[in-house]
C-alpha cells in the first residue's frame, strides 16, 4: 500500500506542477503495474475556457498515438497472409513510386514504411521550400475532406530523401501503410482498424470518427503566456519545423483515415492496447508477432528518441539504456504524439503508462514527459 501511495504523490504532485505552471490545460494519466490498475486520474480542464474540468474518460485526437493501432491491423493481415512484409508497395499500390533525385524509382516494401526507412518524410521536418510545401502534402492532421488518394499522389511527386533502407527518417509511411491495407482488403481503414484492433480489444471510443463528441478534450498549444486554445489552421513552430493542426479535422466525415496522426481516442484505450502487446498479444496478436514488432529494426542509426534508442513497427525500442538516463530498461516500447501525447511500456518491470494531454507539444516532449517518467519509477 505504502508503495502505491508513494506513486500517487510523485504522480499528483508531476501533474499538478505541470498545471499550476501554466505548461498544460489538462491531462488523463494511467499506470498499470503486473496488469493491474496502479495509477488513474483525470487533472485540470478539458475546455479551460467554459470551466469544464477534466475526465478520465475524455477522448483525445491521439495524432501519433495513431501509429500502434494501425500497426497491429497491419500486423494481423501479416499473420493471415493477406500481406507480407517484404512485398513493394506497388503490389497494392501501382501507381504510388516516388522517385530518388537522380530519378530512378526503387522498390519500398512494407517492413521500411512500419520502420520508417523508406526514403519518405513529414512535410514538418521538410525546409519550407522543400517539395512537400510546394505540393502542399498533409501530414494527415490539417486539411479536413482531403482524400487519401489525393494525398498520396502529393506524396508521390516529393523526391525521396534516401534510397529506401538506407537509412531512418519519421515519415508518413504509416498514411502509406493505411492505404495498403485498404487495397488489400477492400474496406476502409477506420473498417480495418475497428474489425481487426478495436473491436478484438472492446474498445468502445478509438477510432477514425468520434463515439461521443461531447468528451473530445478541447486541443491547446504552447504560447509565449501559455497555452493557447487552438482555433482554425494553428500552425505551431516544432524542432526545425512547424506542425499544422485543423482541429475540426476530426469532425468532417471526408477526411482521410490518417494511419498516422487521424484516429481519436480515450487513454484507457490506448492503456488496453498496449497492455495487449507487453502480455505476448493476447487476444488478438501471436505471441511471434509482436516480439518480431517489439524487435530493434534500424539499430543506431536512428536514434529514435536520443542515443540508445532505436525503432520496431510503431513505436520506438529502448536498445541500450547506459547512455540515456533514463530509469527504463532494455526492450521498452515509447512513443507519443503531437497533440500532447506520451506513452510507454517497459515489459522488464512489467509496466505501461498513457499520459494524453491536450496541450502540444508540452503533453509530447515537454518536462512532463520526464517528470511523468522519473515519478513512475520513483
Amino acid at each position: 500500500m505504502s508503495q502505491q501511495c508513494s506513486l500517487k504523490s510523485r504522480l499528483d504532485r508531476a501533474i499538478d506542477s505541470a498545471i499550476a505552471d501554466n505548461r498544460l490545460v489538462g491531462a488523463v494519466v494511467l499506470v498499470a503495474r503486473n496488469g493491474e490498475i496502479a495509477y488513474g486520474r483525470g487533472a485540470g480542464f478539458i475546455d479551460r475556457e467554459a470551466g469544464t474540468p477534466m475526465r478520465e474518460d475524455a477522448i483525445f485526437r491521439l495524432a501519433s498515438v495513431s501509429k500502434p493501432f494501425v500497426a497491429a491491423a497491419a500486423m494481423r493481415l501479416v499473420e493471415r497472409g493477406a500481406i507480407a512484409l517484404d512485398q513493394p508497395v506497388s503490389r497494392w499500390l501501382p501507381a504510388f513510386r516516388p522517385a530518388l533525385p537522380d530519378g530512378s524509382r526503387p522498390e519500398i516494401t512494407l517492413h521500411q514504411l512500419l520502420t520508417h526507412t523508406s526514403g519518405l518524410s513529414y512535410r514538418f521536418l521538410e525546409p519550407d521550400d522543400g517539395a512537400y510545401h510546394r505540393l502542399d502534402v498533409s501530414d494527415g492532421l490539417d486539411q479536413p475532406g482531403l482524400a487519401l488518394d489525393e494525398n498520396l499522389d502529393r506524396l508521390a511527386r516529393a523526391p525521396l530523401a534516401f534510397a529506401p533502407g538506407a537509412a531512418w527518417r519519421y515519415s508518413l509511411g504509416t498514411d502509406v501503410i493505411g492505404a495498403v491495407l485498404e487495397a488489400a482488403t477492400g474496406k476502409r481503414l477506420d473498417r480495418v482498424v475497428r474489425d481487426e484492433v478495436t473491436d478484438p480489444l472492446g474498445l468502445a471510443d478509438a477510432g477514425f470518427s468520434l463515439a461521443d463528441p461531447a468528451r473530445l478534450a478541447v486541443p491547446y498549444a504552447d504560447g509565449p503566456a501559455g497555452p493557447v486554445r487552438m482555433e482554425g489552421v494553428v500552425v505551431a513552430p516544432l524542432w526545425e519545423g512547424a506542425v499544422r493542426f485543423s482541429p475540426n479535422r476530426i469532425l468532417i466525415g471526408s477526411s482521410y483515415p490518417s494511419g498516422g496522426a487521424g484516429m481519436a481516442g480515450s487513454a484507457a484505450d490506448v492503456l488496453t492496447l498496449l497492455e495487449a502487446i507487453r502480455n505476448g498479444g493476447g487476444p488478438f496478436l501471436r505471441p511471434e508477432t509482436v516480439a518480431m514488432m517489439m524487435d530493434d529494426h534500424v539499430g543506431p542509426q536512428a536514434e529514435t528518441q536520443g542515443p540508445g534508442w532505436g525503432f520496431g513497427y510503431g513505436w520506438a525500442v529502448l536498445r541500450d539504456p547506459e547512455p540515456t538516463g533514463t530509469p527504463q530498461a532494455a526492450g521498452t516500447l515509447q512513443w507519443g504524439g503531437v497533440y500532447g501525447h506520451s506513452w510507454f511500456v517497459d515489459p522488464v518491470n512489467r509496466l505501461s503508462v498513457v499520459a494524453l494531454t491536450n496541450t502540444a507539444f508540452e503533453g509530447m516532449a515537454g518536462r512532463f514527459v520526464t517528470d511523468v517518467r522519473d515519478a513512475v519509477y520513483g
